[in-house]
């Protein structure tokens, strides 16, 4: 697997005075489910015309497989784009549709015919060749789209917030389909969402973007418990800020005190300097555990008063008021029934290993 199969570097492209990517490095490796993840205009749409060659880069350069495609017209590149809202033709079935974009090759009518029965096979879609698009649900417009893109055989499948327009059980539906079709089909993926959920679920790796740059590229499961930065941390779920200050370092460990909480020794991730009073920490709500009863279990251990609590099915979310604390703590669990626990006292306990220590912004 190549570490470079696309390479981006020091990218730029401005729109006036707006920064819509603002100096972008980074590399993507062949075969991978990459995602470009954030909140409405950070740039992730822009970058990823840039690597279709739909927008033109106001500098730095762009290889996809060794090839230098920075001036590239769209129709020269290895990639295929597949867009939110499809752009399937109406007037037409399904197999003219996915045979569209192979006009200009020179295939065999049988030739052509085996790609398209190839493509329906990858997309579950056998037999559907004759309907029209309003003959069909979003989520098999969504695999039209898909097929008429993977036809052509991409090196890379370059994907606009494709999901965008379904409703959340088909949205959940797809992006496993997705996962599976790319692995199936073994090219490099680029996806495109400002879903939190979406992007850690399917991705081999994502890349956090805000204001025309990259916050944080990691795999998932760090991005999540791992992040760079308070936007990253606040961005991919939900969080708990408190605001801390160091002290000396020990090693791996530095002293931090939590305001309301305490002083006490946690692992100094990302070497945040000592004495520094321009720092906060996060701590996840699922990383809080709770009890109506005294806990003996934990490094840090508080009583609190429930104050509210939120509903979700597969979890409760309480939101707990604890002496001298400006804002209620957010504490996630899946054991207790939110009408019998309101109101009343409880316990609640943090090990030193859940804290990240982040650095102001």
């Amino acid at each position: 697997m190549s570490e470079n199969f696309i390479d981006i570097r020091n990218i730029s492209r401005h729109f006036g005075t707006v920064k819509a990517v603002d100096d972008v490095s980074f590399s993507i490796k062949q075969g991978e489910f990459f995602s470009l993840l954030g909140p409405s205009g950070c740039g992730k749409t822009t970058l990823l015309r840039l690597l279709a060659g739909f927008e033109s880069a106001n500098q730095g350069e762009i290889f996809i497989d060794g090839v230098d495609v920075t001036t590239m017209p769209p129709n020269l590149r290895p990639t295929n784009m597949v867009f939110q809202n499809y752009a399937i033709f109406p007037h037409i079935n399904v197999k003219k549709n996915i045979e569209f974009g192979m006009r200009k090759e020179k295939l065999s009518k049988q030739e052509l015919e085996n790609r398209v029965q190839e493509v329906l096979s990858l997309v579950k879609l056998e037999g559907y060749e004759e309907r029209f698009s309003n003959q069909l649900s979003g989520g098999q417009r969504q695999r039209i789209a898909l097929a008429r893109a993977l036809i052509k055989r991409p090196k890379v499948l370059l994907l606009d917030e494709p999901l965008g327009a379904l409703d959340k059980k088909l949205r959940d539906e797809m992006q496993i389909e997705l996962r599976n079709l790319q692995k199936a089909v073994g090219i490099t993926f680029v996806f495109v969402t400002h879903d939190q959920s979406e992007s850690i679920s399917m991705s081999d790796r994502v890349a956090v973007m805000n204001e025309g740059q990259i916050q944080q590229i990691s795999d998932p499961h760090d991005l999540y418990y791992n992040p760079q930065n308070i936007f990253v941390s606040d961005f991919i779920g939900t969080t708990n800020f408190l605001s801390s200050s160091t002290g000396s370092s020990n090693g791996e460990n530095i002293m931090v005190k939590i305001d309301q909480i305490g002083e006490f020794s946690i692992k100094n991730k990302l070497n945040i300097p000592e004495n520094d009073n321009e720092t906060v920490v996060s701590i996840r709500p699922e990383a809080i555990v709770l009890s109506p009863s005294p806990i003996d279990k934990g490094d840090i251990v508080m009583e609190g008063t429930i104050e509210n609590s939120s509903y979700y099915g597969e979890l409760t979310s309480f939101y707990v008021r604890v002496q001298g604390a400006e804002n209620p703590l957010i504490a996630s669990s899946q054991r207790f029934d939110n009408n019998s626990f309101e109101g009343n006292k409880c316990y609640l306990s943090i090990n030193f290993e859940d804290i990240n220590l982040l650095k102001k912004e």
